[in-house]
């Protein structure tokens, strides 16, 4: 499905305008539509684009490409997030943006429905998670309730069912990492060392070591190894199944 181009081209910010003379608010929005396949970003601006009479819409294939866009200061009102792109890893993208943007609303965008990972974006701060399969109209009326400040899941989900113990408490201990504190974690789970971690985040190799051992401190565990497990076992799940 083609994308959405408007003759308006990019602002200031990297936010591409979209006009719709049907929509029914003449509101500026600012979205950012963040996934690594580009036919499904051209698709879901095509389908967005149809809520609003005014909307600036930037797109991101990375999760270093998100971040700087939310970096850039803009006031975005709303990110579509898929759980799984580059840069990411689990539920490490949707951590770090509800602790470092906690005004911004995040939705995630997912191949996977299972309800346990439904569930487990719910706990980790997001407003909506919408099944890729969801129709156009499904998807805006979801859309559209997250912009006036509710909630969605699909319907046939139960959010109040209950999970391991272990789990639980393993979710909470990630929930009071500081958002530099997951960028670590994230870049760990990647096998990188403190010197490359250091160079990426442009701070110095004690300031990774303290965060290194906050995060085993908040963890509850002893080794950078044990931490990355820790880390794993949340993500059990969160990816779509191999095709048959």
């Amino acid at each position: 499905m083609p994308a959405l181009r408007a003759p308006g081209g990019l602002n200031a910010l990297g936010f591409e305008r979209a006009h719709d003379e049907d929509a029914l608010t003449d509101t500026l929005y600012r979205l950012v539509i963040a996934d690594d396949h580009p036919l499904f970003r051209g698709a879901l601006r095509e389908a967005v684009s149809g809520l609003f009479e005014r909307a600036e819409i930037a797109e991101a294939g990375t999760f270093d490409e998100v971040s700087k866009l939310l970096e850039k200061g803009a006031d975005v009102d709303l990110v579509l997030l898929d759980l799984t792109m580059p840069g990411a890893r689990g539920f490490s993208g949707l951590m770090y943006l509800r602790a470092q943007y906690p005004s911004v609303p995040v939705v995630v965008v997912s191949a996977n429905d299972d309800p346990a990972v439904i569930r487990r974006c719910m706990s980790f701060g997001a407003s909506g998670f919408i099944p890729k399969t969801l129709g156009t109209d499904d998807m805006r009326q979801a859309i559209a309730r997250v912009l006036k400040g509710g909630v969605w899941t699909p319907p046939d989900v139960d959010l109040g069912a209950g999970s391991d113990a272990e789990a639980t408490e393993l979710m909470a201990r990630l929930s009071t990492l500081t958002p530099q504190q997951v960028r670590v974690l994230m870049m760990l789970s990647e096998g990188l060392l403190n010197k490359q971690i250091a160079f990426e985040l442009s701070v110095s190799e004690a300031t990774v070591k303290a965060h290194v051992s906050a995060i085993l401190q908040k963890l509850g565990v002893e080794s950078r190894t044990q931490a990355v497990i820790a880390a794993a076992k949340i993500e059990i799940g969160h990816r779509p199944p191999p095709a048959a």
